[in-house]
This record gives structure tokens, C-alpha cells and sequence, in this order.
């Protein structure tokens, strides 16, 4: 059976990166039958926080990746981690190292100024260390012996044949001197009694691979396949990053934006299922496969992500954005109690916003009176107009109370007054909506009932010329 896991560190936010990798992973699982783990790789003990944790959890139940195991914690599994460890230097494969912070950044210097790539040197592997005597006072940390020689080679599922020569590589570091294990050796203990063995992770971890899997190898453990997926970058080719408006996971839905929006555009961010732009999770499920994931990086658009979520409003159900919809108004201090039902108003305004900021912006005006602009007034208001607009506010007084019989009775008002339909309904929009712009303007009087359209059309008189 096919198992994933998405296994991410609580040091920040979940960006779109860690989301998509996420998301392509619990499809890989779903589209084979598979289990799909949550891991949280807590051993930053800096940097980690509770709050971080949270928003990944809580991320992943706003996109929908349900996930059949964990979460998992590496903070709780420290006794195994450590068991580990005295299994590889038991076997040789790994030993202590005394070497002080202050030696190293020597050592990383002079190796600078050679010219050569700065890495560790192996002072401390028990050939080196022949007749040194230990610092005293000094907790080691445990590096992995790694190979000489040799190379290390596997077949990317998304990158194709990658090959390491071990010389390239040098002992690192697996275990620190407060007994909490690095990122390398924490992942393969996991992967390994966690029996992930399908591994899809960002390219920035290719070279971590080559240590991982000679860590596997000197376990004894069976190798996970790996699948490293490009990176997400920004219009003008760099990584993605806060300045390209890159920003938690959790404030997509801040903004008013949707978990199908987001999780389509990440789908189609790096892969493809033929000409397919809009497709569902239920569809991303059936469909997926690495065949058809991008070798190089794929670039943002955050229009192209904006026009996928004003798609998805569209097909998102009245009482749903109502439900999204009427916080947002509370915290305004809009009482919808006191106006039309909501998923009406929403049903009128979901065709013209993007997000659901934009739709309850939009919806506002029907539980508050909005201010009318004067410049809008200077733009609308006619002498012209005047006449025709106190003739249709007497007749709106025992006209029956539908959209249809008002739209009618404003094409009567402006055809018995000579004027062209605008020259009404233009000013009677801007009296009731403080907007040029709007719905149509029956609907807009229906929803807002025929006492509250009287009494905008009222408060507006004074300002109509003479």
C-alpha cells in the first residue's frame, strides 16, 4: 500500500509551497488507495512554536487534506531517536565529535580562503582521534560516518535519475549535544517505523537525500521512493517570498478567498491534466499522477488565482457565503437581523465579486444606509430628473412590492415624463446605494422593501436640483 506523509516544521506559517506539497501528496495517496500520514517535525526547539502548529492543523482542515495518521510529534519520540543512534554507533556507522563551534567556523574560513567547499574534515572519527583526549565538560554531538567512496543514486519520480559521488559528502551532525536529533536522521527514523514509502517533498531537499538514504542504508531499512517537486517562484523568477505577496495559508481565507480556489491553483501551480483549468478536490483525487508534474519551477499569478476563486463563488451555495458573509458584517456592526434575508442579498452579489470581502462589501449597503458621495450626486442628479423621480417615489407607495412591477413602473415614470430610463433609474442607484454601480435597481428596491427605499429616496431630496 502506497503511504505519504506531509511533514512540516512549526517554525512559521504553512506557505503555498508547504500547501502544495501537502496537496500533492494526499492526492498521490488518495488516487492509489493509499494512507496519507501528518508528521510535525518540532525539533527546532528555537524556533518552533505551539502557535505555528496550530496553523498548520488548521490549515490542512481549511484545504481539506484529511489526513488517516497523526498528527505525529518529534519531540514526543526523542527515547527512539536516541535507541537509534546508539544502534549506529554501535555498528560503526556514526561517533562522537568534540569539535567546538569555534573550530569549525575556523576550519569553514581557512577552507574559504583554499578555495575549497567548506565542510567538515572528520577530526573526530575514530581514526583521527587516536590519542585525543576528550575536552572536559563537553557533551558531544553524534555525527553519521558517511561513505568514502561510492555513489548514491536513485530514480526522482518527478526529476528522473539523480546521482551524489559519497566524496562530495561529509559526516554530518545527527544527533546534538542536548540529545534532540537533526533534521536528517529525525526524518528517516520516521519514514522508516512509519513505513512512509512514498516521500514527495520540495526540491530544496534534494541534497539532503543523498545523507538520508545512506542513513536508510546503514539502518538496514528499505528505501522510500523519492519525489522531489520544483519550487514555487515569483512573477520576476526569484523564490517566492513575503514581497510577492506570498503569506500564510490561513490568510487566504482572511482575504475572502475559498479552499476549492486555492487548492485548484495550486493543482494547476506545477501540473497538469490535459487542458483541464478548473477541476475540484474529488477530480484532483481521481486524476493525479507524478507523470505529468513540472521538472522546473512554476511561477505565481496571483490574477490567475483571484479569477479561479471569483469561479468558485459562483458555484458556492447561497447559504454557505451567507454563513462566510455575516461575521464579517458583525464585526462592522451591521445587524443582518434587521434587513432582507442574507443568501438572498448574497444570491444578487455573488456573480460580481471575487472574494468574499468583495461580497460583503457589497451586501452591506442593505443593513446600513450608505453616505451618498457628492460627487456622485453632482454626476447623477438633474433638474432633468427631478420631476419624474418625485412622480415614481408617490407611485412606489401602492405599487406591488415586486421586482417585476418595479422595474415596470420605473419604465412608466420615465416614459410619461419624456426622459430616457437612466435619467431615473441612475440617480434612484446612487440614492439607495451610494454606488454608481449595482445589481439591478428593482432587485436592489425589492430586497430593501418598500419602507427603507422610501426612506433613502426621502433623505436624498434635498439634494436633488431645482
Amino acid at each position: 500500500m502506497i503511504r505519504t506523509r506531509f511533514a512540516p516544521s512549526p517554525t512559521g506559517y504553512l506557505h503555498l509551497g508547504g500547501a502544495r506539497t501537502a496537496l500533492f501528496s494526499w492526492a498521490y495517496a488518495r488516487r492509489h488507495g493509499g494512507r496519507f500520514l501528518l508528521r510535525i517535525e518540532d525539533t527546532d526547539t528555537e524556533r518552533s512554536t505551539a502557535a505555528s502548529t496550530q496553523a498548520i492543523l488548521d490549515a490542512m482542515t481549511w484545504l481539506g487534506l484529511d489526513y488517516d495518521e497523526g498528527p505525529f510529534f518529534q519531540m514526543q519520540r526523542l527515547d527512539r531517536y536516541r535507541a537509534v543512534v546508539e544502534q549506529l554507533l554501535a555498528s560503526g556507522h556514526a561517533y562522537p565529535c568534540y569539535a567546538s563551534k569555534e573550530e569549525l567556523d575556523s576550519l569553514r574560513e581557512q577552507q574559504r580562503a583554499r578555495g575549497e567547499k567548506p565542510r567538515y574534515d572528520g577530526r573526530w572519527r575514530p581514526e583521527n582521534a587516536k590519542g585525543k583526549v576528550p575536552p572536559p565538560g563537553v557533551k558531544p554531538v553524534i555525527r553519521f560516518r558517511n561513505p568514502d567512496d561510492g555513489v548514491v543514486e536513485w530514480d526522482d519520480l518527478v526529476k528522473g535519475p539523480i546521482r551524489f559521488a559519497n566524496a562530495e559528502l561529509d559526516d554530518l551532525v545527527i544527533l546534538r549535544a542536548d540529545g534532540v536529533p537533526t533534521y536528517n536522521l529525525g526524518v528517516v527514523v520516521d519514514d522508516w517505523d512509519m513505513d512512509c514509502n512514498h516521500v514527495l517533498r520540495g526540491d530544496d531537499h534534494v541534497n539532503n537525500t543523498p545523507r538520508q538514504i545512506n542513513i536508510f542504508r546503514a539502518l538496514g531499512a528499505e528505501l522510500p521512493r523519492f519525489g522531489h517537486i520544483p519550487m514555487i517562484l515569483g512573477a520576476d523568477g526569484e523564490r517566492l517570498s513575503k514581497r510577492h505577496g506570498a503569506v500564510s495559508v490561513m490568510q487566504y481565507p482572511e482575504d475572502g478567498y475559498l479552499p476549492e480556489a486555492l487548492n485548484n491553483y495550486l493543482a494547476r501551480l506545477g501540473w497538469s491534466h490535459g487542458d483541464a483549468e478548473i477541476f475540484s478536490l474529488a477530480q484532483l483525487r481521481d486524476w493525479f499522477d507524478l507523470a505529468h508534474v513540472n521538472r522546473s519551477p512554476a511561477q505565481f499569478d496571483p490574477v490567475k488565482l483571484l479569477w479561479l476563486n471569483a469561479h468558485w463563488l459562483k458555484q458556492a451555495s447561497d447559504d454557505r457565503l451567507a454563513q462566510l458573509v455575516a461575521p464579517r458584517l458583525a464585526a462592522v456592526g451591521f445587524d443582518t437581523a434587521r434587513g432582507p434575508a442574507l443568501d438572498t442579498v448574497v444570491a444578487l452579489y455573488k456573480e460580481r465579486s471575487e472574494t468574499v470581502v468583495h461580497l460583503t462589501e457589497a451586501v452591506g449597503i442593505f443593513y446600513h444606509r450608505p453616505p451618498v458621495p457628492q460627487a456622485l450626486r453632482d454626476a447623477q442628479y438633474s433638474r432633468e430628473s427631478t420631476v419624474p423621480l418625485n412622480a415614481l417615489a408617490s407611485r412606489l407607495q401602492s405599487v406591488a412590492w415586486t421586482a417585476a412591477d418595479i422595474g415596470a413602473t420605473i419604465k412608466a415614470v420615465a416614459a410619461e415624463h419624456g426622459v430616457k430610463m437612466p435619467k431615473v433609474a441612475m440617480p434612484l442607484r446612487a440614492m439607495l446605494t451610494g454606488q454608481a454601480q449595482s445589481p439591478a435597481i428593482d432587485a436592489i428596491c425589492a430586497l430593501l422593501g418598500r419602507d427603507e427605499t422610501l426612506a433613502r429616496i426621502d433623505a436624498e431630496r434635498p439634494h436633488w436640483p431645482q
